[in-house]
């Protein structure tokens, strides 16, 4: 451990990212018996262990209190999959199984399912990434009964597990505790959604739903909601380029204001809800517990601005608002001004391309010296080119009012490019005056060659380490 610069640490084995070579895999295995102690296992990110797993896995009796195991981006083959399947009976206590980002899985999940046995401890199943096939779904959804325990699933990235997520949300009753249910890009289509919506009944515990970037659910959300709204657990809820639909939306607005404990809500990049946001946007004033709401790029107009602004008053949790491509906000930022105001907590604002002018940006001046958005860490005003030289100048007077801010982002559009005002040097002067602030993007911003010197000396000057992308 020593050796590849790891402290030691009798029970956490973590050699995630350390170019391990397969010598290095062969001593790690000798090694094994004499931890006794040892509860996780980090290979991850060594792309040598693949071919190499069963001279570790034929010690794993040495191991046997060992809980979490992570092989993700290890190469690992069938053989590799073979092995850990019948390494199972020697380790017990497994909770956590991470085999993300391991594309040679694809088609071959069986050679581990298969030797899962009753009474398995797992808690935790991460196959991101995997390639995984229908097939691959139908042998994990014959062992779901078997993983009793399960709390959270993780499929996300198998474009082809869609097709059989019929039969994986039917024994999904099988794992009552679950808590997470990740099936980001998987494929889904309208029929999976109703039959996961089924399933839904089984799941009380469930904490976070992501079936994000599911093209083909567009216009199944009116007839698969019907136990959506009883998740009374439910924190985090992602819809993002889901492709809802109008009518998806009338009936989203019916249920998700009925979701009590939701603290983070994703719709954004669906832009066919702007024209029927309204009500949907309104009703999140039921949903006191929200932390975080991302409606980018959803073709909001002027309307759901102000419905959006108006249940943001009842929000006093909310740390993260993302409305960026939405070109409404531009020149209508005020219409958040109340709710700005009592945005308390609020850590993340982002407006990337929503058309901004200098008023928006003397408007959230104004609320930093009245007092406001003291806790605010990062801001995107970024691809905003309508912004004139006079907006970013009282921006940049008064930017050094925002003490905590970490990151900000000024960046002009790819196919853009302008050169810096005078308002440079007010930049430079409020950067020293930010403590907080590490990374600062300007790209596109054509600076003079004083303008890069001076930059380019800053953090020498100011004993600062901002990363300026530039």
């Amino acid at each position: 451990m020593q050796r590849l610069g790891k402290k030691p640490n009798s029970k956490n084995l973590d050699l995630n990212n350390c170019a391990l070579s397969a010598a290095d895999v062969t001593e790690l295995a000798s090694l094994l018996p004499f931890l006794p102690e040892l509860e996780e296992i980090s290979l991850s990110w060594n792309a040598c262990v693949g071919g190499t797993l069963k001279v570790l896995t034929v010690h794993f009796h040495g191991a046997n209190l060992l809980k979490v195991l992570r092989l993700n981006n290890c190469r690992l083959s069938a053989e590799d999959v073979t092995s850990l399947g019948e390494a199972f009976e020697i380790i017990p206590q497994l909770e956590e199984l991470d085999l993300s980002w391991n594309s040679n899985i694809g088609g071959k999940l069986s050679l581990l399912t298969k030797k899962l046995q009753k009474g398995c401890k797992l808690k935790f199943l991460k196959i991101t990434d995997c390639n995984l096939t229908a097939k691959d779904g139908e042998s994990l959804a014959e062992i779901l009964n078997v993983i009793p325990n399960l709390e959270v699933l993780d499929l996300s990235i198998n474009k082809h597990i869609g097709c059989s997520m019929k039969i994986i949300a039917q024994e999904l009753k099988s794992v009552p505790g679950l808590k997470e249910l990740n099936l980001h890009m998987c494929g889904l289509k309208q029929d999976s959604l109703q039959g996961l919506d089924t399933a839904l009944q089984h799941l009380s515990e469930l904490r976070k739903l992501d079936i994000s970037c599911n093209r083909e659910l567009g216009g199944g959300f009116k007839d698969s909601t019907t136990h959506l709204a009883s998740l009374k657990n439910l924190q985090v809820l992602d819809l993002h380029q889901c492709w809802v639909t109008e009518e998806d939306t009338t009936i989203l607005s019916q249920v998700i204001p009925l979701l009590s404990s939701l603290q983070e809500l994703n719709l954004s990049s669906n832009k066919n809800i702007g024209a029927s946001s309204d009500p949907l946007l309104g009703r999140l004033r039921f949903l006191p517990k929200l932390k975080s709401v991302a409606i980018s790029n959803c073709g909001l107009g002027e309307e759901s601005l102000s419905s959006l602004a108006e249940a943001a008053l009842h929000l006093p949790e909310l740390e993260i608002l993302d409305l960026s491509w939405n070109k409404c906000v531009g020149g209508n930022l005020k219409l958040l001004l109340g709710a700005l105001k009592l945005a308390t907590k609020i850590q993340v604002l982002r407006l990337s391309s929503c058309n901004l002018v200098a008023e928006d940006l003397a408007l959230l001046t104004l609320l930093m010296q009245d007092g406001h958005l003291a806790r605010l860490q990062k801001l995107d005003l970024s691809y905003n080119n309508t912004i004139s030289d006079e907006g970013w100048a009282v921006f940049c007077q008064g930017l050094a009012l925002f003490k905590e801010l970490s990151e900000l982002d000024l960046s002009l559009r790819p196919s853009s490019c302008r050169d810096c005002g005078t308002w440079f040097s007010d930049l430079l002067a409020a950067l020293t005056k930010l403590p907080a602030l590490a990374e600062l993007g300007m790209q596109r911003w054509g600076l003079s060659e004083s303008q890069q010197k001076r930059l380019e000396c800053f953090n020498q000057d100011n004993k600062r380490n901002i990363r300026f992308d530039c």
